[in-house]
């Protein structure tokens, strides 16, 4: 309890949503990282007002330092459901992505990321590549199915079709940043 007090109080401190905001939390965050467990409880807390600050945070932390999600896997991937607010969505996508390319490059995600955590990547990505979110949030989503469907597990082999149908589907009337990405990833998938 002290450490998510400590957590939700440098939140309730920290100001503006400025990069500089941002940096200065995460660097107190990766130089005591035992709180780091607890700035991944608040990012999911939807009911605490300011949990989007805490995901934003948590993106910080997790650009140089993406090993550490690994012991919270189970937590951070059975959540993702979870997820309502548009500003931690697009963190939460932005991590799945990390933790995608992480796993395609045979780290050691590829040991940790298991069928189950990557079922809960792949259903929340459909579901934000659907729903009614932003574009960098739906071209994380793009990214990071390409390659968790790119897997050879026969289990999710039907991912790359599924995305390919809807990415056809949306790009006609879809913004111009949605359209680029979506090109790519189809040009991939070929």
């Amino acid at each position: 309890m002290k450490d998510t007090n400590k957590i939700k109080d440098l939140l309730d401190t920290m100001g503006s949503a400025s990069i500089i905001n941002r940096a200065k939390v995460a660097d107190y965050i990766i130089a005591k990282q035992e709180l780091f467990p607890k700035l991944i409880d608040v990012a999911f807390e939807t009911e605490y007002k300011l949990h989007h600050k805490a995901a934003w945070i948590l993106e910080f932390v997790l650009n140089d330092n993406l090993e550490w999600i690994i012991p919270h896997l189970d937590f951070f991937t059975s959540n993702l459901q979870k997820l309502n607010n548009q500003s931690v969505i697009r963190p939460a996508s932005k991590i799945c992505k990390w933790i995608a390319i992480a796993f395609d490059k045979n780290t050691v995600f590829k040991q940790q990321l298991t069928q189950t955590h990557i079922e809960n990547m792949i259903e929340a990505g459909f579901d934000w590549l659907i729903g009614d979110n932003k574009v960098a949030t739906q071209a994380y989503s793009m990214h990071f199915l390409y390659l968790l469907g790119k897997q050879k597990i026969t289990r999710f082999d039907w991912v790359h079709q599924e995305l390919k149908k809807i990415i056809s589907q949306n790009m006609p009337t879809a913004s111009s940043g949605y359209k680029g990405q979506g090109k790519y990833v189809l040009k991939m998938i070929k």
